[in-house]
């Protein structure tokens, strides 16, 4: 089955590399239309999807992560008319000029050719990979988790009559409908076919993949993110702040989950903490210091463990630390973090400028929420990804980190001398 995928992706990539940007806007119109025209049958099937996934117990964060309704369902196709209006960036000319030799030289934007996807519970992923994909003229082979197999199925079909509409090949996106776990495997050494394999998942399929793939693979959006309070912090600013970054969305991977407090602001900052998180319903994962501050007061808190600093709770959950100064918490994040997305709320430039300097993050903020990291928000349009590796991407991942490019020389006849 993967073997037949893989062909006709491959052969769809053809196609699509040679459209020109309006008439893959057209498609991407095309599918916006559908989504909303043919909403009940994704939506239908993604009420099946959640009462098996309540029926098997999963957590009210993973429900969230799988729940699609109309506005859900409207936004993401708003999504993909976004992505009509970004520039599009393959045919780009990167740089090149006229060598001494007479060789006109370029350095072209063109599409990787074949992206797989491998995600767990998020159905819009579905539709944000193939919109970024045929943007940049890359065909899609994705996997879903199983908790959203019949969402995943019944989208990729209704994208797929889009595509058969403008006259293109349904092997441009596809999707692995089956549980089976041995087809990730399988699908990890299809390099014959896909150039380019992004995981969106726990730790564990991220690992699987860094260890078992023979395709490059891209690893990110493990958000064990950090929000410094900086001892000339001021407070309401940064309550505000923290309240965005924890509660706004609490399952996604750039949700603040530590919070590191100077010792210096501690003792009036904590107090003020700990009433503004019982009103947003936050259970505090206190150490010893902040433990002695926050007792008594309204939030529910509890002892951290020490392997609580290396979680992704994605829940109404937040890891509190007192640290001694910017060098003690700049040395908790690169023990703990995972290059995703942190921050620090400071007054004094100087802490300021070390934090953006010293801390080794895909994404890292100065007075402002890591709930920022996103392609929406950074203007990127719908994301793929978010990467926290250095190759070949970093960040979230828009339509330039879909592209790769080639030497293209233009002679006159020419020959080396």
């Amino acid at each position: 089955m993967l073997e037949q995928m893989g062909a006709a992706a491959k052969a769809a990539s053809y196609k699509l590399a040679l459209l020109s940007s309006r008439e893959k806007n057209r498609v991407l119109e095309k599918i916006a239309d559908y989504l909303e025209a043919q909403s009940q049958d994704i939506l239908l099937a993604n009420e099946q999807d959640l009462l098996e996934a309540r029926r098997n117990g999963l957590s009210e964060a993973m429900l969230d992560r799988l729940a699609l309704n109309p506005a859900r369902l409207k936004s993401i196709a708003d999504d993909v008319r976004q992505v009509c209006n970004l520039a599009d960036p393959v045919g780009q000319v990167i740089d090149g000029g006229l060598l001494d030799s007479g060789l006109r030289l370029e350095r072209r934007r063109v599409p990787l050719g074949v992206i797989g996807v491998i995600y767990e519970a998020r159905p819009n992923v579905t539709v944000d990979v193939a919109s970024l994909c045929l943007k940049t003229g890359n065909a899609a082979i994705l996997r879903g988790g199983k908790e959203t197999w019949r969402t995943n199925a019944a989208t990729v079909k209704v994208i797929q009559q889009a595509l058969e509409e403008c006259g293109l090949p349904a092997g441009a996106v596809q999707a692995i409908e089956s549980p089976d776990r041995a087809l990730v495997n399988e699908m990890l050494r299809m390099d014959k076919y896909i150039d380019m394999l992004i995981p969106r998942g726990g730790a564990g399929l991220h690992k699987l993949c860094r260890e078992q793939s023979t395709i490059p693979v891209i690893t990110g959006g493990i958000g064990v993110c950090h929000i410094v309070v900086d001892d000339s912090a001021e407070i309401e600013p940064a309550l505000k702040i923290i309240v965005n970054a924890k509660t706004q969305r609490p399952s996604t991977c750039n949700t603040v989950e530590t919070l590191l407090v100077h010792q210096g602001i501690a003792s009036t900052f904590l107090p003020a903490l700990s009433k503004q998180m019982a009103e947003s319903g936050v259970t505090l994962h206190a150490d010893t210091n902040a433990l002695a501050l926050l007792q008594g007061g309204p939030a529910s808190v509890v002892p951290v463990k020490a392997e609580q600093y290396d979680d992704e709770f994605l829940s109404l959950d937040l890891n509190v630390k007192v640290v001694v100064d910017l060098d003690d918490a700049i040395a908790h994040i690169r023990e703990h973090g995972t290059q995703h997305s942190d921050a620090i709320l400071t007054r004094t430039l100087r802490n300021a400028d070390r934090f953006v300097n010293e801390v080794d993050s895909s994404a890292v903020y100065v007075n402002a929420s890591t709930r920022f990291t996103d392609g929406g928000q950074f203007g990127l349009g719908a994301e793929v990804a978010v990467s926290t590796q250095k190759l070949h991407a970093r960040g979230p991942m828009g339509l330039e980190a879909l592209t790769t490019y080639k030497w293209i020389g233009f002679g006159d006849d020419t020959i080396r001398a």
